[in-house]
């Protein structure tokens, strides 16, 4: 037998298990199944997190009745959010808004006394724009009773005020209907505020498209 039929038979042989390239064959395909069991795995981890029923305001007191769960992936950011496992404890207040559908931040919870800013209701009977919704910010001015039945110039009181709700109020036969909105208002601010409402001022809310606190 000549060389070349030699090499041939060699190459003809049936590959034995002790062959290292037969070894190293199977160790790639292993690895490249574990590694794409790891990446589905991956891909398809979800946690369930609390989100909101309906818009959740300033100071309202937040149950599980207002929130719904649902499987989001987080993944580094999951600890800044409400999750059904981490629980919600009793006697939270949401300290910052929350809209409908929105994931819960864990740092808009907290307690009653943490609040820094508390809703003062305004009622207005002229009409406000589109924009001025809860969540908006708007500007408060005041004019303050003056002689001859007069108001005198208005005043800037409350700038880049956060709306927190509103609410259509009732019309009486031959006037405009009113609109509730809730305004809030710093523990700084609340004096001039209701002291501007106690001496009868005359309350104008203007929409603040920059959303400014100047």
């Amino acid at each position: 037998m000549g060389p070349s039929a030699t090499v041939a038979a060699a190459r003809l042989k049936k590959p034995s298990w002790k062959d290292p390239r037969l070894l190293i064959g199977i160790l790639l395909v292993l690895v490249s199944i574990v590694g794409v069991i790891a990446i589905v795995g991956t891909a398809d981890r979800t946690t369930q997190v609390y989100a909101a029923r309906e818009d959740i305001a300033v100071g309202q007191r937040v149950t599980k009745a207002d929130l719904s769960a649902v499987n989001v992936r987080l993944d580094d950011v999951e600890s800044g959010y409400l999750t059904v496992e981490g629980g919600l404890d009793e006697g939270k207040v949401a300290l910052q808004r929350v809209a409908k559908n929105q994931l819960v931040p864990r740092e808009n919870l907290g307690m009653a006394d943490a609040l820094n800013r508390k809703p003062v209701a305004i009622s207005l009977e002229e009409e406000l724009p589109a924009q001025a919704v809860p969540g908006a910010r708007v500007d408060v001015w005041v004019a303050m009773p003056g002689s001859n039945s007069s108001f005198d110039k208005p005043q800037l009181l409350l700038p880049g005020a956060e709306i927190a709700q509103m609410t259509e109020g009732s019309s009486t036969l031959g006037s405009s209907r009113t609109t509730v909105v809730m305004v809030l208002v710093t523990d700084e601010q609340m004096p001039r505020m209701l002291g501007a409402q106690a001496n009868k001022a005359k309350v104008s809310v203007v929409w603040n498209p920059a959303g400014l606190v100047r």
